[in-house]
């Protein structure tokens, strides 16, 4: 599972994220990037046939010890991790929620809308819907072998995938 969350976690972080995708290179962005990322992986592990169901809980549990190793490396005290974890939790399942939403729906404008309240710039959110939509369908074609052990799992933004082919994967 570390291994797992350390690739969406990298992928969260990918520069053209905060660039052409428009997420803020903050704290905030990180997290909004993170969650976007964990939650392809999770709508995914919940498509597929046991054991992917208990990945699951356990991506969203090294999520959640990977933020709070943040706070507590970021000099939040002991006594006030708790408190951040709580909105931080409460923020994530209010992100997954509305994300769920636009995952369903059609074409890439509910998406676009979500993302412009939430993860970015309303001016990024077009690009970063499409590469939404790129990831979600290039991690439809994995198995539960090929997320646990594929260095790729995500195509980088504007449809390119790790060989610098197009992705095909929509």
């Amino acid at each position: 599972m570390d291994a797992l969350f350390g690739r969406v976690a990298e992928a969260s972080r990918r520069p053209q994220l905060y660039g052409e995708g428009g997420i803020p290179d903050s704290f905030e962005g990180r997290f909004e990037s993170l969650t976007l990322h964990a939650l392809l992986v999770l709508r995914r592990l919940r498509e597929l046939p046991p054991p992917a169901s208990d990945l699951a809980q356990e991506l969203v549990d090294a999520c959640f010890a990977y933020l709070e190793l943040g706070f507590r490396n970021g000099g939040i005290s002991d006594v006030a991790v708790p408190k951040h974890m709580k909105k931080i939790g409460q923020m994530f399942y209010g992100r997954v929620q509305a994300y769920e939403a636009a995952l369903v729906a059609p074409g890439t404008q509910m998406l676009a809308e979500a993302l412009g309240r939430n993860a970015c710039a309303p001016e990024g959110a077009a690009a970063l819907a499409a590469h939404i939509r790129v990831a979600q369908g290039y991690l439809a074609q994995m198995d539960l072998d090929a997320i646990l052990s594929r260095e790729d799992l995500f195509p980088t933004l504007g449809g390119q995938d790790f060989s610098g082919q197009e992705a095909s994967h929509v």
